[in-house]
């Protein structure tokens, strides 16, 4: 068996499986887009139908890109989460929070296996920078949360955090992803807590966060992996 064969998501020429893994990326955008502009026309039947195809479709190119086992995982606990938030209740939005939660400790993992390959750390100023905004975002959200949820969304924010400062080990495709998903979940608090919204603002949850996974996924394939093989 040679390397070229040997390599993950490469076929016997030694060329990454791109007649499988571009139609899958093709596949991910149309949904996107269709997701993205069903929103937009307050059609909620396309946003049910949709959104939940779009992690699976990223994973799924992933996975034929050779990407490491624990992109491909954190991008499918991403798909829990979503499904479980379609549902309006606070048992689902917990369990689809903690979904997310396993998939921020899959992209930690796979970060810190990067830095220990020789890949340069988190600049530590950045992640100052990500622990005020933090602490400022938490002091003001904090009193008109729901008590309940408090705990929780503290956790939960304080993991994704550190996976948004962490995601610049793979570079700035990487590091802007962490910082967009950051973003998106920031704006579904500022909905929990009843602040003032743009217009459309599941909109913009949307398109923060799956520009956010996209980056992500970008992010680890370009810069290649300590599991898989460098990206093109």
């Amino acid at each position: 068996m040679t390397a070229a064969t040997a390599r993950p998501g490469s076929t016997g020429t030694g060329r990454p499986a791109e007649r499988f893994a571009r139609p899958v990326l093709l596949a991910f955008l149309l949904v996107a887009a269709a997701d993205l502009a069903g929103l937009l026309a307050g059609a909620g039947t396309v946003h049910l139908v949709a959104k939940p195809l779009l992690m699976p479709l990223l994973a799924g190119y992933a996975a034929l890109r050779g990407a490491p086992k624990l992109l491909v995982a954190a991008l499918l606990f991403g798909w829990g989460g979503d499904v479980f938030l379609l549902a309006d209740n606070d048992l689902a939005f917990l369990v689809g929070m903690a979904s997310f939660a396993v998939g921020h400790v899959c992209y930690l993992t796979l970060f810190g296996r990067g830095e220990g390959r020789g890949r340069g750390p988190a600049p530590l100023a950045a992640g100052a920078g990500y622990a005020v905004v933090l602490a400022v975002f938490l002091v003001l959200i904090w009193p008109d949360l729901p008590a309940d949820l408090r705990i929780p969304l503290t956790g939960y924010s304080l993991l994704l955090t550190a996976m948004a400062w962490r995601a610049g080990v793979f570079g700035p495709y990487a590091a802007a992803g962490g910082a967009l998903f950051l973003l998106s979940d920031a704006l579904i608090a500022t909905g929990i807590a009843e602040w003032p919204q743009a217009p459309a603002p599941d909109f913009w949850v949307m398109l923060t966060y799956i520009a956010a996974q996209a980056l992500l996924t970008l992010g680890v394939l370009t810069q290649g992996t300590s599991e898989g093989t460098p990206g093109p």
